[in-house]
């Protein structure tokens, strides 16, 4: 049997083989969980789903030293901030909970008319059928809560495949609802070929297909999918920040700091084009810089670590022709530049980097970040509209009319005000628009996308 070798992305050690998935048994699962949304008789009620959730975040609330560690070990994200995503996770379990008694319908108005006279009319919600979700290596375990739990608390079974480099903290996690009292067949695992994945997400017994990872593959897949399968495809962007003359620029420095190179730059809404007001472009380049120059790089499991490792060898190579190329088409090297090891990469910034280089036009996607210094705000709106993708973004101004013209004209899903762009509460909508993605992220918006109306009418 074929098997996925799970290593750390700092040393490269292996830490696990899980068994591959072939053709034969996804089918099965899907055929599972296709047959259990079908059969009422055994649909949880919803004092059982809150009593399974419950007691899931009671047992991870027990191991989040074991979750954070199994976390930072698979995916590479320094302990510290592995830590902060699992408290997530855990809240996210709790959200779904909160959330199951708001998933109600409404009463439709009757007798408006003489021909809806004497008739009595109100919506419910249902679960969709069977949600199949396939997930990224960047938040190991936060990913899998938000493909998950909305499901579980909806009554929706779902199949899961995480990342094949990161499937551990997904195993850990589904033993855990098991452990909690989930039935297995509400929650399966495949670890499974492209192929066979995209074989699975299109199949007509999916009713919801919810995907978070490269663009390219997303939307090639939403364009396969069987008529009526509802999706959410979350891809990456370029978080354009705008930072007006008026702002605090001491006390945004840490924050920009932390939004870009946060998780090595490896977080889809990522810092990663600041387009500064000429004035103060210097002051805010050498605040930058030294801030960056004080961030420790290397081991993941290292508490004192702030940037860990690129996921491959093969993505340090890739950020680093990417900074190259800038630098040779004229971009100023501010500080970083170049690769610490095969898997990890100094923070860099870039000052000016042209528009036609990659990391100008592309998500970079690792720790770097670019400086664009502007004359006047629509000059700075009109470059960060330029590019096709539309995620998170922000502004930096003391200014109340110049944030609330500029979060009007900036093409974003969410515009932050005086804070960065991967600032992120689990309970608010998340989600690209245009080339960045379709559909609403969010414990209470997944939950409410995993459910679907139906109307009932009674003719007295």
């Amino acid at each position: 049997m074929k098997k996925v070798i799970v290593k750390n992305p700092y040393d490269k050690m292996e830490i696990s083989r899980i068994d591959i998935d072939d053709a034969r048994a996804v089918d099965q699962k899907l055929q599972t969980a296709y047959a259990l949304a079908n059969d009422r008789s055994k649909w949880l009620p919803v004092h059982r789903r809150i009593e399974i959730l419950e007691k899931t975040a009671a047992i991870m609330q027990e191991r989040v030293d074991f979750l954070t560690k199994l976390a930072a070990m698979e995916g590479g994200k320094p302990y510290r901030d592995s830590k902060a995503e699992v408290m997530r996770a855990i809240n996210g379990v709790k959200l779904a909970i909160e959330h199951i008694g708001q998933m109600k319908g409404t009463q439709i108005p009757m007798g408006q008319t003489q021909a809806s006279a004497g008739r009595l009319a109100f919506t419910m919600r249902e679960p969709i059928g069977v949600v199949v979700s396939i997930s990224a290596f960047n938040h190991p375990l936060n990913l899998i809560i938000h493909q998950t739990v909305p499901a579980i608390a909806v009554g929706a079974p779902v199949i899961i495949k995480p990342a094949s480099s990161t499937p551990l903290s997904c195993i850990n996690f589904v033993n855990i609802l098991r452990e909690a009292g989930l039935p297995e067949e509400w929650c399966q695992i495949v670890i499974c070929e492209r192929g066979v994945a995209e074989k699975l997400a299109t199949d007509a017994r999916v009713n919801y297909f919810s995907f978070i990872g490269s663009a390219k593959v997303g939307w090639n897949l939403r364009s396969k999918l069987s008529p009526g399968t509802r999706c959410a495809l979350e891809h990456g962007g370029v978080a354009p920040v705008i930072v007006t003359e008026d702002a605090n620029i001491d006390k945004m420095t840490a924050e920009l700091v932390k939004g870009g190179f946060y998780h090595a730059g490896q977080v889809c809404v990522s810092v990663q084009k600041i387009f500064v007001a000429e004035k103060i472009i210097q002051q805010v380049t050498s605040n930058l810089k030294t801030a960056a120059l004080k961030l420790k790089t290397g081991d993941q499991l290292d508490p004192e670590t702030h940037v860990g490792p690129l996921i491959t060898p093969e993505e340090v190579n890739r950020v680093d022709e990417w900074v190259q190329e800038a630098i040779e088409s004229g971009a100023k090297l501010v500080c970083g530049g170049k690769k610490l090891s095969e898997t990890c990469y100094e923070p860099t910034i870039l000052l000016n980097p042209p528009e036609d280089c990659h990391v100008s036009k592309e998500e970079i996607f690792g720790p770097v970040i670019c400086l664009y210094s502007y004359k006047n705000l629509e000059e700075a709106i009109l470059k960060a509209n330029s590019l096709p993708f539309a995620f998170q973004a922000a502004v930096y101004t003391r200014d109340l009319e110049t944030a609330l013209y500029a979060s009007e004209q900036i093409n974003a899903s969410a515009v932050m005000i005086n804070d960065h762009t991967a600032f992120r509460v689990d309970w608010m909508p998340f989600g690209g628009r245009d080339t960045s993605g379709i559909g609403v992220g969010g414990i209470p918006y997944s939950m409410h996308e995993m459910t679907r109306e139906k109307l009932i009418v009674i003719k007295r």
